[in-house]
């Protein structure tokens, strides 16, 4: 089975440095158009499945897929972003003006325990991700192509798991908005083909 690992689209935060997790925002017209090439860089081997976040920003490239090449759709929760807390629409330095022992504290070699203020951990959510993960591995191997849409922490933690790393490897991988990475998976393993690809994405904003 191929596996591949898409991120969203700009927002508004992701432009402006803010700090977002659970807040539901739109894409930004440049981050619709990166969508757009999302989904044109998939035409090739397009997705016979996709598994999507419940926010809108993960959708749009979702359901835009499954439109495109027919594959059914699925909103899985385990796939929302990590609940950023108190730290939601904040800027980094107000982030550290605000919150400088937790900054301090993530900072750290492995900061997996460390939950966002009034938020997750990343340990809770790569807890969240074992049934899932469970489910990507028992597929066959002629499973076909699957898509999964997402967000940045989710996305690296989901390859931790994958690959069998603990959360704190997370920092190893890089996950760009509007990226595709792809994983094979065989007999259950795990094994990275292409990661962080964001040859498609528009340069015209």
């Amino acid at each position: 089975m191929n596996l591949y690992l898409i991120r969203h689209g700009e927002t508004a935060h992701n432009r402006d440095g803010l700090g977002l997790g659970r807040a539901d925002v739109p894409l930004t017209d440049y981050g619709q158009r990166q969508a757009d090439a999302v989904v044109a860089r998939l035409a090739a081997e397009p997705p016979t499945r996709i598994l999507t976040s419940p926010l809108s920003r993960a959708r749009v490239i979702a359901e835009a897929l499954s439109a495109e090449s027919g594959a059914p759709l699925a909103v899985r929760e385990e796939l929302v972003e990590l609940d950023v807390g108190e730290t939601e629409h904040l800027s980094f330095a107000e982030m550290g003006e605000r919150f400088p022992d937790f900054l301090a504290e993530w900072r750290s070699a492995d900061p997996a325990l460390i939950s966002m203020p009034g938020g997750e951990s990343l340990a809770d959510v790569a807890a969240r991700l074992v049934p899932l993960v469970d489910e990507l591995q028992a597929a066959p191997d002629d499973a076909g192509a699957v898509a999964v849409v997402s967000h940045n922490f989710v996305l690296r933690l989901l390859i931790c798991r994958l690959l069998g790393l603990e959360p704190a490897a997370f920092r190893g991988f890089a996950t760009d908005l509007a990226s595709v990475s792809k994983l094979a998976l065989r007999r259950g393993q795990a094994t990275v083909e292409i990661l962080n690809d964001c040859c498609h994405v528009p340069d015209d904003r």
